[in-house]
């Protein structure tokens, strides 16, 4: 092995990092925004929600987008209608599973355009599904 690779490790990918990174970005602003960060990545049959948490009695549904450059549209602008549908279908089956039915609920969009100091945009609210 070169480098004091570890067998089987699979290499750093940095997309992965940017979004990871992104993440705890996003999560540190809700958190200072007084939400309560219920989990990460929820992941289920019907696809995964970046964060799901809490903003006083609302089940708040966050897709975390996280751009190095707007060269492809911003981060907002890749929450495609597709996606809008799948986190909808993801959305009720967290509330399901948690027995939250009547709670209400949205969804957020946070951008977050990295740097010395990360820039963390919060959009709520940022569609609503039928």
């Amino acid at each position: 092995m070169k480098d004091g690779a570890r067998k089987g490790a699979r290499p750093a990918d940095p997309r992965h990092a940017l979004g990871l990174a992104g993440e705890e970005a996003a999560c540190a602003e809700l958190v200072r925004r007084g939400y309560e960060i219920l989990a990460r990545r929820y992941r289920t049959r019907a696809g995964e929600v970046d964060l799901v948490a809490r903003d006083g009695a609302t089940v708040v549904f966050v897709e975390v987008k996280t751009r190095a450059t707007d060269a492809y549209g911003g981060g907002a602008s890749a929450v495609t209608w597709q996606k809008r549908q799948r986190l909808a279908r993801v959305a009720v089956e967290f509330l399901a599973r948690s027995g939250q039915w009547n709670a209400p609920c949205r969804f957020d969009v946070v951008v977050v355009t990295p740097a010395l100091v990360p820039r963390v945009e919060v959009y709520t609210h940022a569609f609503i599904v039928e």
